[in-house]
């Protein structure tokens, strides 16, 4: 896709700039606009409910998936969020690189998801512990977009995996793997991997379940059973929910509404597991075996956002990496980028409309 961002040589953003030119009307926008990525989101979950419809309606505002508008409305906003009236429910890595870039957005909520996080490696190899990895061959993807998150991604989790073990990224051999156009989610990296070019992958999520059994590889090492959180800061862990500062500035209102939404979702979602199973398959695009394997059990009661200084401070974590690797433009104070006034009014709101209504 086009790229409509700043060049990399742009200073770090200021929320004082100028507001960007598109956008929704101060007074009376007439669309909104939200983008997830093909995770647990409460965004998936109150899209697939009809909830922001019901919400912003009688305003006259329609609600529109990114996702579903044609390529020259969508552009690339999911990435650079130069999109003035959206709402982003996605990656850290992208969310972060827009800031960098200059674009001023705002960190208005973080959640944490556990997605199933490993490190695969050939059936009968021996290896299964992350001091094993020292010498090894690790595959790190490359695709030809403005912010390779895929790249990212996988630095992120290998990291994660050999700092269990003491070592760094330095400890291994990185094999570049140029993706294959059209060849799905982990497809180049596992190829490599059956043919032994690399000795090791990292996958995450659904989809990567289903890759990796057609590939016939095996899990070598499980990040998510290491005890400390910080081994499995990546893309999604933390994942960020954004906003423009122009909608921001222009209609708070509507940003504490919307934010109410993803607050009754993930709400919802605590109550139904199933339905939050059937919402993931459509999601993500995998099969039940699929998100029973990426997602831990009691998962559909981790949608909630907040901007605890815990998820702060593990957002800050990833920044770090993404700098010292190179992917951002410039820092990110990720303190000063986030915004907690939008949530405490939608926590308000919501408390509000339930005493409103009374006992159920």
């Amino acid at each position: 896709m086009p790229s409509h961002a700043r060049s990399t040589a742009d200073a770090a953003p200021s929320d004082a700039a100028p507001a960007a030119a598109a956008g929704v009307a101060a007074d009376a926008p007439d669309t909104l606009w939200f983008t997830r990525c093909p995770v647990p989101t409460a965004t998936g979950i109150a899209a697939d409910q009809g909830r922001f419809a019901r919400e912003f309606a009688a305003d006259g505002i329609t609600v529109r998936s990114l996702q579903d508008a044609p390529p020259e409305v969508a552009a690339d906003h999911h990435y650079t969020h130069a999109l003035t009236g959206l709402f982003r429910e996605g990656g850290n890595v992208p969310a972060l690189w827009a800031r960098s870039r200059g674009e001023r957005t705002r960190l208005i909520g973080l959640t944490w998801i556990e997605e199933r996080q490993v490190v695969l490696v050939r059936a009968g190899s021996g290896i299964g512990s992350p001091g094993q990895l020292r010498g090894l061959r690790l595959a790190v993807p490359r695709h030809g977009i403005g912010i390779d998150f895929w790249r990212a991604m996988a630095l992120a989790g290998l990291h994660g995996a050999l700092a269990t073990a003491g070592l760094t990224l330095d400890d291994a051999e990185l094999v570049d793997v140029p993706a294959a156009p059209g060849g799905g989610q982990w497809a180049a990296e596992l190829a490599a991997l059956r043919d032994g070019v690399v000795d090791a992958v990292y996958v995450k999520g659904a989809l990567a379940v289903e890759a990796a059994r057609r590939f016939g590889a095996e899990v070598a090492i499980e990040l998510d059973a290491a005890p400390d959180r910080r081994s499995r800061v990546n893309n999604g862990t933390p994942r960020p929910v954004t906003v423009h500062q122009r909608l921001l500035d222009e209609r708070p209102d509507l940003v504490a509404r919307f934010l109410t939404v993803l607050l009754e979702a993930a709400d919802w979602a605590a109550g139904n597991p199933a339905e939050v199973a059937r919402i993931l398959q459509a999601e993500t695009g995998a099969g039940a075996e699929g998100v029973a394997g990426a997602y831990a059990a009691g998962g559909h009661r981790t949608l909630h956002l907040d901007l605890s200084q815990e998820r702060l401070g593990l957002l800050e974590q990833q920044e770090r990496f993404l700098r010292h690797q190179g992917f951002l433009a410039a820092p990110v104070d990720v303190a000063a980028w986030a915004d907690p006034e939008p949530l405490r009014a939608a926590r308000a709101l919501l408390a509000a409309r339930r005493a409103a209504a009374g006992p159920a």
